[in-house]
């Protein structure tokens, strides 16, 4: 059975408060940050011990491009897909199919290593938010449903379910709800005809969502998370999405509304969530763990459809990745087309050189 509960662990290996935690019937997954990466060979073993430990469980990780990427050290670099956008303007075609091979090639290396799921797309616009900037594809919503349909037909060509975050949008606010609590005052016709359209025209590809933790004020006065408004009456009623409903970190400062994590965790559950992330807060994870024995379990065949198909691992990432039979002309178009010198489109500052807006985790 997969539990309610997505928590991370410490570092590069288990250690036994770790077991202990992902042992527990109600947690149903594990998340990785940079701090439990070395190496591709390190983290495949780390996540078949996780297996070893609790065979029901999703193994998930952020590795959008750019800023935002876990997996580094042996990984092929990915642009951020603001990069997408603006090859986009430039020659829509050819970014539309380096989409496709960015979502492919991000994939393979993901499954590669044991992961079930990376966090992606980001569905919002590249509009004044502090925290989404250039991991939006563009500014204007048919690009971002042109060129993210094509990521999530890579991905899925790979073996990977796609999620949508961070649902109706988070371009629009300035405030990082990782670090603050941010506010949409936005009517909900407005939202629904331009922040929301990137989700509303991908549903076919998506298979889960991540509600945003931003309180929309004239629709609810819960942040989309949490609120059964959002989650069940418009994903679920109005638009029939089917698919799995992740809850964002429930330890960021824009879940706070909701009272302390034991709070949280009922809340974006009963409010309509599937899972609920509980990150970089060891006693919050063990409150999470505790409360999350009273919860029912959510729909077992839906999770399920997160479950990656993870390649045999052959020794080292090139040797698995062979297996996959696009990977070696994905990762060539995007790394000639990104991160050669002569590119027009090469990114301006390389990843390491941008701050990464999640680098709190």
């Amino acid at each position: 059975m997969y539990g309610v509960l997505m928590i991370d662990i410490d570092s590069t290996a288990l250690t036994a408060e770790d077991v202990s935690l992902i042992k527990q019937a109600q947690v149903g997954g594990v998340i990785l940050f940079a701090r439990n990466v070395a190496d591709a060979a390190q983290v495949r073993a780390l996540c078949d011990d996780i297996r070893y430990h609790n065979p029901d469980i999703l193994i998930g990780v952020d590795q959008e491009g750019g800023r935002v990427a876990r997996l580094r050290n042996g990984f092929t670099p990915l642009p951020a897909m603001g990069r997408l956008g603006e090859l986009f303007n430039q020659d829509p075609s050819h970014a539309l199919s380096c989409a496709y091979d960015c979502g492919y090639l991000m994939a393979t290396e993901v499954l590669a290593v044991g992961i079930d799921l990376s966090f992606a797309p980001v569905l919002d616009r590249d509009g004044i938010s502090q925290v989404i900037g250039d991991r939006s594809f563009h500014q204007e919503p048919q690009a971002i449903i042109a060129l993210a349909t094509q990521f999530m037909r890579g991905m899925k060509a790979a073996g990977m379910a796609t999620t949508g975050k961070h649902f109706p949008g988070h371009g629009a606010i300035v405030p990082d709800s990782h670090v603050s609590e941010a506010s949409d005052t936005r009517s909900l016709d407005e939202i629904m005809h331009s922040d929301m359209q990137p989700f509303a025209q991908t549903l076919p590809w998506l298979d889960a969502l991540m509600p945003a933790h931003v309180i929309f004020s004239q629709v609810d006065d819960k942040p989309a998370g949490f609120s059964k408004i959002w989650l069940k009456d418009i994903i679920r009623d109005q638009l029939n999405f089917d698919g799995v409903l992740f809850s964002d970190d429930l330890c960021m400062a824009g879940a706070q509304a909701a009272g302390d994590v034991s709070a949280r965790v009922k809340a974006a559950i009963e409010a309509g969530c599937d899972i609920a992330l509980v990150c970089n807060d060891r006693v919050a994870a063990h409150e999470a763990a505790e409360t999350a024995q009273e919860l029912p379990y959510s729909n077992q065949n839906r999770i399920k459809t997160m479950c990656g198909q993870i390649p045999t691992w052959q020794g080292d990432l090139e040797s698995t990745c062979q297996q996959f039979d696009y990977w070696q002309q994905a990762k060539q178009n995007v790394t000639q087309t990104f991160f050669n010198p002569q590119s027009e489109v090469q990114a301006t500052r390389s990843a390491t050189e941008s701050k990464d807006p999640t680098a709190y985790k």
